[in-house]
């Protein structure tokens, strides 16, 4: 079993201090042990443009911060921020062990539509992680829409998850491709999504989901609303379903730019 709890918040706009207290506050009323906390993408600042004024190097005050969320927890915390390194900006997913250690993902697909792709450097490599028997990709918002860099190859996870900043005139799509990559990925699939109204004026009404290996929905965060919400996910089906129903075997073969073995890392 996994125990996972997603957190549907409203944001400070560009507010890091502000974000980093309210969603301290929200992990401690989590009053139950879980194994893996999932924040909304850019969880510290909402979806922002303004990187050269909120961007932290790793290991400073968010990065510190979820170290202690995840101590303190002694769950692993996933979420995306601002990161800068060597005078480039990346929308960063870290993923943070209570041992302190701290992985990250650099989103790939960068929303051109709200110019992304201007300020942000795109990443070029996934990873899968492991807790207990479960291996997880976790990725980012806009890559939702691109199944092949979604791609379960070879059964290398069996959850999928995004965090993001899905605002409401595209809902319908986040509802859709959630439970795509669900039953094309023969994989349970988790998205974060924030709720609210953001400083540019866009509305967020959240639909934080978890589908399983069918497309069945086991939860849906709906209406708009604030919620931390706990599921706890079985195995034991998604490995008997895979055994009588192997689809992966007919999969097509196929490459990126990069060899299969550069394309991501395991641990």
């Amino acid at each position: 079993m996994l125990k996972v709890a997603l957190l549907q918040s409203n944001l400070y706009w560009e507010n890091i201090t502000a974000n980093l207290a309210m969603f301290e506050e929200k992990i401690s009323q989590i009053s139950t042990a879980v194994d893996l906390i999932i924040l909304p993408e850019m969880f510290s600042t909402g979806f922002t443009m303004n990187a050269p004024s909120l961007a932290e190097p790793m290991n400073l005050t968010t990065c510190k911060w979820l170290v202690q969320q995840a101590q303190k927890t002694q769950a692993v915390i996933v979420g995306s921020c601002i990161i800068k390194e060597k005078d480039k900006f990346y929308n960063r997913l870290l993923w943070v062990e209570p041992n302190g250690n701290i992985d990250f993902y650099d989103k790939k697909h960068l929303f051109r539509m709200a110019g992304e792709h201007q300020v942000y450097t795109a990443g070029n490599k996934k990873i899968i992680k492991k807790i207990k028997e479960w291996n997880i990709c976790p990725l980012i918002c806009y890559d939702l829409r691109f199944p092949v860099w979604s791609r379960n190859v070879r059964l290398a996870y069996d959850l999928l998850l995004y965090v993001a900043n899905w605002p409401n005139p595209r809902l319908n799509a986040w509802d859709i491709l959630l439970q795509a990559r669900a039953v094309e990925n023969l994989s349970f699939c988790i998205g974060v999504n924030r709720v609210g109204t953001d400083g540019k004026g866009k509305q967020y009404n959240g639909n934080s989901a978890v589908y399983d290996f069918k497309g069945q929905c086991l939860l849906k965060i709906s209406d708009g609303r604030e919620a931390t919400e706990i599921v706890s996910l079985d195995k034991t089906p998604l490995d008997e379903f895979r055994a009588k129903f192997p689809i992966h075997l007919d999969a097509d073969e196929f490459s990126l730019l990069a060899p299969a073995s550069d394309t991501s890392r395991v641990s």
